[in-house]
């Protein structure tokens, strides 16, 4: 998606270790006109799919989630990194190592919102080694939903999650692939 590529260009940030910040309009502060337009290009994307939920990971994915579920109207549900007093005993739960914060979460989805033959669409907002969107699979997986594909705002290409979820027989669709951001220079490429 040019819109999104020419966005990180613009005011996405390299830091070491692999990390582009992109906060100041997608995980942090939220450009909300951008965030239509991504809606709308997961809609032309998926448009042959049927699907009747979308489902991410707190926290950065649910603002590009919901615009997305306007598109195809239907609810959100994210899989939370804390079970609270709020959320029913009964819940399916994963473990996700996470790329950015060198951490281990174990997520939880309440099984009163993931349901046998649910149609799923994953969203989130980065796929780097692909372990939050194996994490929502099992989850999925768990609850006996179809997998019917994972949109990602920025796939970091070079770090072959899409891969990982590609050979699980999943579609991965990304609205910008970033093929490398060698000296601070980012470049996109297309798959």
């Amino acid at each position: 998606m040019k819109l999104l590529e020419e966005k990180i260009l613009k005011d996405g940030q390299v830091f070491p270790g692999n990390i582009l910040k992109v906060d100041s309009f997608l995980n942090h502060q939220i450009d909300v006109g951008l965030l239509n337009k991504m809606g709308e290009e997961v809609k032309r994307l998926y448009a042959d799919t049927q699907i009747n939920k979308i489902l991410t990971i707190e926290a950065s994915g649910i603002g590009i989630a919901c615009v997305v579920a306007q598109y195809f109207d239907c609810p959100v549900l994210f899989a939370k990194k804390t079970k609270t007093k709020n959320i029913a005993a009964d819940v399916y739960k994963t473990i996700v190592p996470s790329f950015t914060h060198g951490v281990d979460y174990e997520v939880i989805v309440s099984k009163n919102f993931l349901n046998k033959g649910d149609k799923v669409l994953l969203i989130d907002d980065f796929l780097a080694e692909g372990n939050a969107l194996l994490g929502l699979i099992d989850l999925c997986e768990q609850a006996g939903a179809e997998v019917a594909g994972c949109a990602i705002a920025v796939e970091k290409g070079f770090q072959k999650g899409a891969e990982k979820i590609m050979a699980k027989g999943v579609r991965v669709e990304s609205l910008a692939i970033v093929e490398s951001m060698s000296d601070g220079v980012i470049t996109f490429t297309q798959r």
